[in-house]
């Protein structure tokens, strides 16, 4: 669903598509997949941002609404719940601290990235005390915006690595680490009783390792099991 509605201009009807299962859908990436439905608003007063944002994650199967008329900004808010809001920090006729407590009265579990023009460190501290999750500057790069809203709904549960991924870079960490203790595959294998191809095949992300392998590598490698996914998680 995206409801565009510009400022000074007639609202367009909200358009609404049945998506399908999460299990389904891919994202453009081909690394991530959604795991649940996914809203995001864009509360931007510059049609042209809330167009950009809109472009950016159009392969992403995400329902998107943009807002840039604000005098419908607390109606937007009250209208419907959303998992996260690409909110544009300084809205004309608007004052910010008010728009953060309507956020907070009607949309108590969402995540809120601020995108402004006006910097200041008065703005970063109110952002965050309010606990929003990012703070980006404009103009900022379509990029940077979607790995920052990607690391948001990851963090949130709404987005998870595909298995092919997760091999990767489960087997990209495991080797980065082996290489920084100065071992080779060899020493890795009689350090984890691992054997060595089974090695070989778990760092280049072609083999899936059980929790009682991954447990044995971590152990070669000096690390608690947890860390090691931790680095995962961590990775790029």
């Amino acid at each position: 669903m995206i409801a565009t509605k510009l400022k000074n201009g007639p609202s367009t009807p909200s358009v609404t598509e049945h998506a399908p299962s999460a299990e389904s859908i891919q994202l453009e990436s081909g690394k991530l997949y959604r795991s649940g439905e996914v809203k995001i608003l864009v509360l931007d007063d510059d049609p042209h941002i809330c167009r950009l944002i809109q472009a950016a994650f159009a392969g992403y199967d995400f329902l998107i609404d943009i807002q840039s008329d604000t005098r419908r900004a607390e109606e937007q808010l009250a209208a419907q719940q959303y998992h996260l809001i690409l909110l544009d920090y300084v809205l004309p006729g608007l004052d910010s601290a008010q728009v953060m407590e309507w956020i907070r009265l009607y949309q108590p579990d969402v995540s809120v990235i601020v995108i402004t023009a006006y910097p200041s460190i008065d703005s970063a501290l109110h952002c965050l005390r309010s606990h929003t999750f990012d703070y980006l500057t404009k103009p900022f790069q379509v990029e940077q915006l979607k790995r920052t809203v990607t690391r948001c709904l990851e963090s949130r549960g709404l987005l998870r690595l595909s298995e092919e991924a997760l091999r990767e870079q489960l087997g990209a960490v495991i080797r980065a680490r082996r290489k920084a203790l100065g071992l080779t595959l060899a020493d890795m294998a009689q350090r984890s009783s691992v054997s060595l191809g089974y090695l070989s095949q778990i760092e280049l992300g072609k083999n899936s390792a059980s929790i009682e392998t991954l447990y044995r590598i971590a152990l070669g490698l000096g690390i608690r099991l947890g860390d090691l996914f931790q680095s995962v998680q961590s990775s790029p």
